[in-house]
């Protein structure tokens, strides 16, 4: 379906390249991800702080991971598992950031973390 009314958008030209496309101000994954979880650790209680810190990939994961890294660093990495390795990088960061806001919230609430 999106791909329909993407095929439609381009048709009447809203995403043909124009010269303000070069010079507009973009926001970043990591612009929109502070956007999006900033005002989280305002209200966040200290048990939901707990378990956000308790987030990790599980052992199947980190060993696509590290098995993505290897072949990223011999330079074998295919585009398909290159992607698979950004998105794993993305969710990362993700994960880092809850994970501070997380921390910060237990520290304004003078507790461990």
């Amino acid at each position: 379906m999106f791909a329909a009314i993407a095929r439609r958008f381009h048709y009447f030209g809203v995403f043909r390249y124009n010269h303000r496309m070069a010079t507009t101000d973009t926001n970043t994954e990591s612009d929109i991800l502070h956007h999006l979880v900033f005002p989280f650790d305002e209200d966040l209680d200290a048990a939901a702080a707990r378990s956000l810190l308790r987030i990790r990939f599980g052992r199947e994961a980190l060993k696509q991971i590290n098995q993505l890294l290897r072949k990223n660093r011999r330079g074998e990495i295919s585009a398909e598992e290159r992607i698979t390795l950004e998105n794993y990088t993305r969710m990362g960061k993700f994960i880092d950031v809850l994970q501070a806001k997380a921390r910060k919230a237990l520290k304004n609430a003078g507790q461990p973390g």
